[in-house]
């Protein structure tokens, strides 16, 4: 279960990533407090959350080429010291009585350094730890991070009755120096190596060409963002579930436990496969249906306990294969895909579901989007089942694209279709992105 472990160099690596990510939750607490009660208004939440988010959905392809080519120890040390500093910040706006306008620009400000930082920690993570045990390691980053958000959590409740809340920003700013003390003291000859992107193989439009050119790919993306919109959502559920804060407390605890027991099952298995992901994603589906037909709080939370722990599954799952499934020259591209679908399935998905909520009703809700899941997953099986090269010809039927068939092996002709003049060939291979 603890195989990543066994390395010198990623037990530095996760005990820094549960410092920070700890830090990270008591930010996250503390700045939704203060947006709310400068505002009054849970709408200011929201566009707050979505500052930070929107940056990585404009801005994930561009920021994942840039991690394919650039040294990921360098980019990392920058873009963490950048995060330390926006915290300092923050906490002195928040301490002097600054607009709300100048939080909202520090926390789009430290969305845009996440975007630079996130595909770089994902390549310098995975050297860390030998290829085979890269899913394991995944799933223990579950685990940590899951861990964080509980101590996070209920440590910035305590310390902001106590400090205030910009205590939180100051704290969560010295954690940004765990990661660079691991990243600075992490035995570089024990890396284990990465290929770098080629360069007829750089830049942004190459990356989507190599995603759209993968029905698998584009599939799992899909399904990742569906199941993501409307499985995951349990921010906006949660709340409209609960009759008081106390009821959302129990269930927001409910589910971080629940994630801790999906992050320990998942590092628990030797390989983390699409079949996994596939019976993972019908059993939560089903037990969403089934969360919404429940009567009670305490029914809800007896089945949110199975959902937490199988959400954290089909990440960790759909992480590991998005990045043993690549080429290692792409893997910093494909995780910035990654993260930016994630974050366009929390911008679309949790304002549908709220708007659900106040229209039908929470469990009405909660069934609908159980259903819509299930048929979905359903769906990306069925396809997945299809021979690979026709799933390749589908992928591009749905992308209006031509699907050129291959000569066989040894054939000296061209593909089928009119050849293109070699001038403009040429000019295309010039272009960099």
């Amino acid at each position: 279960m603890f195989r990543a472990l066994r390395s010198r160099n990623y037990r530095r690596w996760a005990f820094a990533d549960l410092v920070s990510v700890t830090g990270s939750w008591m930010q996250l607490i503390g700045l939704n407090w203060v947006v709310l009660d400068r505002t009054g208004s849970a709408a200011s939440v929201g566009l707050s959350v979505l500052l930070g988010a929107l940056p990585p959905v404009l801005l994930g392809p561009w920021a994942g080429a840039l991690a394919d080519r650039l040294p990921a120890r360098r980019t990392i040390l920058v873009c963490q010291a950048l995060h330390a500093v926006l915290a300092a910040v923050l906490a002195l706006v928040v301490w002097r009585g600054a607009p709300i306008t100048a939080v909202f620009a520090l926390t789009f400000a430290a969305g845009l350094v996440s975007v630079f930082d996130l595909p770089a920690l994902g390549r310098f993570g995975a050297r860390v730890v030998p290829r085979e045990d890269l899913g394991n390691a995944v799933a223990l980053g579950s685990v940590l991070s899951s861990t964080g958000r509980i101590l996070g959590m209920s440590g910035a409740a305590v310390l902001a009755a106590a400090l205030g809340s910009p205590a939180l920003f100051l704290i969560n700013s010295v954690s940004f120096l765990a990661v660079v003390v691991a990243v600075l003291t992490i035995r570089r000859a024990e890396l284990h190596p990465l290929a770098k992107s080629p360069a007829d193989g750089a830049g942004v439009v190459a990356g989507l060409r190599y995603v759209a050119a993968s029905g698998r790919l584009l599939l799992l993306f899909a399904l990742g963002f569906t199941l993501s919109s409307l499985g995951r959502n349990y921010q906006v559920t949660m709340a409209a579930m609960s009759a008081d804060a106390t009821a959302y407390g129990l269930l927001s605890t409910v589910f971080a436990i629940g994630t801790v027991v999906g992050g320990l099952a998942a590092a628990a298995r030797r390989a983390l496969t699409v079949r996994l992901l596939l019976v993972v994603a019908c059993a939560t589906s089903l037990l969403q249906v089934t969360s919404g037909l429940v009567p009670g709080t305490l029914g809800f939370a007896v089945v949110l306990l199975p959902i937490a722990a199988g959400a954290v599954v089909i990440d960790t799952t759909m992480s590991t294969c998005v990045q043993l499934d690549t080429a290692d020259g792409m893997r910093g591209r494909l995780l910035a895909v990654n993260s930016a679908v994630g974050a366009a399935a929390g911008a679309v998905g949790a304002p549908l579901l709220g708007w659900l909520c106040e229209r039908i009703g929470a469990p009405e809700t909660l069934v609908l989007a159980g259903m819509v899941t299930l048929m979905v997953t359903v769906f990306a099986a069925s396809v997945l089942a299809v021979p690979p090269h026709h799933r390749t010809a589908l992928a591009h039927r749905v992308l209006r694209r031509p699907h050129r068939v291959a000569p066989p092996a040894g054939h000296p002709g061209q593909p089928h279709g009119p050849a293109r003049p070699a001038k403009r060939r040429n000019r295309r291979a010039r272009v960099r992105v």
